[in-house]
């Protein structure tokens, strides 16, 4: 008698084993203490780069439409706020600017204190 053979896999299934293996190993990605402390820094950096833009002193002076959007109302509304005097303005070349530390002022007058 002679010596047994182990039993292979016909080619095509030998072959999608291989390529399952090989889609395997490139999937997986070992990380290391370094690499964790890269992406740290690269996190913090770019925090550190949002809120360095967020702290930005606002402009002096607003257009409608910057104030329309930082007070979330309407053309009307601001109209409004105008006619009746709430918030100040300078009108030149068509264009009506409002300051912004007025518009701050005016926000801190008019805060009204919730009730219990």
């Amino acid at each position: 008698m002679g010596v047994a053979q182990p039993l292979q896999p016909p080619a095509c299934c030998f072959s999608a084993f291989i390529c399952s293996i090989k889609y395997f190993t490139m999937a997986v990605n070992i990380l290391t203490t370094e690499d964790l402390q890269h992406f740290k820094s690269e996190l913090f950096s770019e925090l550190k780069s949002i809120f360095k833009n967020a702290s930005e002193p606002p402009k002096k002076w607003l257009k409608s439409e910057e104030v329309k959007k930082l007070l979330k109302v309407s053309p009307g509304t601001l109209q409004t706020l105008r006619i009746n005097g709430t918030l100040q303005y300078t009108k030149i070349g068509g264009i009506i600017y409002y300051d912004f530390e007025h518009i701050q002022k005016t926000m801190e007058k008019n805060l009204r204190a919730a009730r219990s």
